[in-house]
């Protein structure tokens, strides 16, 4: 069932019994209002007999000293003619309760008669022949002699106005009932047309539409949701075009690591079996066990190369204080112009960083190493090292041929080479700066690079103190 469906139902349900309850009190209360005023006035009436008939009983001759039968109903006969409109109703009883004089048409019993009391009155309603009366019953003391004085006042007009109250009142509550419909029918469309948008964009997002946003169109709460799917969808499309982004790089990433493996595989292949099938001379033999020793080792390279990069990604830098003079003292001893071919010049500020010696000094040496391979003979290699406001700051800036803008955010990926030809000539297969970018990045630090084409590149980091 719809939830649209489901208010619009619940509202007919609130309004049905609303109305039906208070039309029911509204008619009950305008029914009992005009029972009780119809009560009072045949009390009064019953009263105003009970005076005329004492006054009446005062004109009887005084030769009787108990007034007699008949005079009881002459002047009962008197009373029951002098109504205004219609000829009264009314019925009198001697001490004994028996019956002296009836009007005509008076259809009470006598159980009210019955139980009053000689100094009592009281009243009943009761229903004959289709009509509803005012029974009311009176003792009246004439004479030494106590009668009982009896009126039915006709009140047949208040139930049948009750009967047409609560017939209107139906009639109304039912229009009531059918215009609210239609008009709860359109609030409830209205309420949950968010809820409807914001279906429409699930089911358009399960299909794979990861684009498709709901429509706000309101500042409630269902407003509030349907922003807070937004905000929901667009942190699931960036979060797929991540993982989008990650698959493609790790099938890049086996796309070149099987390239890799296979350049030297097949050298290696290649002049093992030359060694094997043919007799070589001296010099051939040499040049072929050679290139086996050298593809060899730069498979030796890539894989530690790669094991480092595994076991950056997972670990974390146990970190200690350590002076910058130490790591310059190594680059130092590690780099030089004649097993280099380089002019490398150094320069430093004193003072410590919390770092783990060993990666940081893998970093700088990759660093150094990506400069000569980058640069010419001869060119020369600038390693600083200098105090800026967030922490210590070591670079590396070499005179080589640059790296454009748009390769800049993509050198740090495994076996990522803006010069291919250029890197594998000198035995890279791309995985220095992605694992200077794994150890830096454990030690809460990035790598930053200044570069321009044809203009040399900068690298650099900073550490804390």
């Amino acid at each position: 069932m719809k939830i649209s469906f489901k208010l619009l139902l619940s509202t007919i349900v609130v309004m049905a019994l609303a109305l039906g309850f208070s039309g029911f009190y509204f008619v009950n209360y305008v029914f009992e209002t005009s029972l009780k005023r119809e009560i009072g006035q045949a009390s009064d009436e019953s009263s105003v007999l009970r005076f005329a008939f004492e006054t009446a009983v005062l004109n009887v001759p005084a030769r009787y000293s108990v007034l007699p039968d008949t005079t009881v109903e002459e002047i009962a006969s008197n009373l029951e003619r002098g109504g205004r409109s219609t000829s009264r109703l009314i019925r009198i009883a001697d001490e004994r309760k028996e019956v002296l004089h009836t009007s005509d048409g008076f259809a009470a019993d006598e159980r009210l008669l019955q139980q009053t009391e000689p100094d009592a009155k009281s009243y009943r309603i009761i229903e004959t022949q289709g009509s509803y009366y005012v029974h009311t019953c009176a003792a009246i003391n004439a004479l030494g002699r106590i009668l009982y004085l009896e009126t039915m006042k006709d009140v047949s007009e208040v139930f049948t106005e009750r009967a047409m109250g609560f017939s209107l009142y139906r009639k109304v509550t039912l229009l009531m009932l059918l215009v609210g419909t239609v008009i709860m029918h359109f609030i409830a469309a209205l309420l949950t047309k968010p809820i409807r948008l914001l279906t429409r964009a699930t089911r358009r997002m399960a299909g794979g539409d990861y684009a498709y946003r709901a429509r706000q169109v309101s500042r409630d709460e269902l407003g509030q949701l349907t922003c807070d799917f937004n905000r929901m969808a667009n942190a699931l499309e960036e979060n797929i075009a991540i993982l989008e982004e990650e698959n493609e790089a790790k099938e890049e990433f086996m796309g070149a690591f099987a390239h890799e493996l296979k350049t030297p595989l097949t050298a290696i292949i290649g002049y093992a079996d030359m060694l094997r099938s043919h007799r070589l001379d001296e010099e051939k033999s040499f040049l072929s066990a050679n290139y086996i020793y050298t593809e060899g080792k730069r498979l030796e390279a890539m894989s530690f190369r790669l094991l480092d990069i595994i076991v950056a990604k997972k670990g974390e830098a146990e970190l200690s204080e350590v002076q910058t003079a130490v790591f310059f003292a190594y680059l130092k001893e590690m780099f030089t112009e004649e097993n280099r071919g380089m002019q490398f010049v150094f320069s430093c500020e004193d003072g410590s960083v919390w770092a783990e010696e060993n990666l940081i000094k893998t970093v700088l040496v990759n660093l150094i190493d990506n400069a000569c391979k980058a640069s010419e003979p001869g060119s020369t290699v600038r390693v600083r090292g200098m105090w800026v406001e967030e922490g210590y700051r070591f670079e590396v800036e070499d005179e080589g041929i640059g790296i454009p803008l748009k390769e800049q955010r993509k050198i740090t990926k495994a076996f990522y080479m803006v010069d291919k030809s250029r890197s594998r000539s000198k035995n890279g297969a791309g995985l220095g700066l992605a694992l200077c970018a794994e150890i830096l990045r454990i030690h809460n630090s990035e790598l930053t690079i200044q570069s321009e084409p044809g203009c040399g590149s900068c690298f650099g980091f900073v550490l804390g103190e």
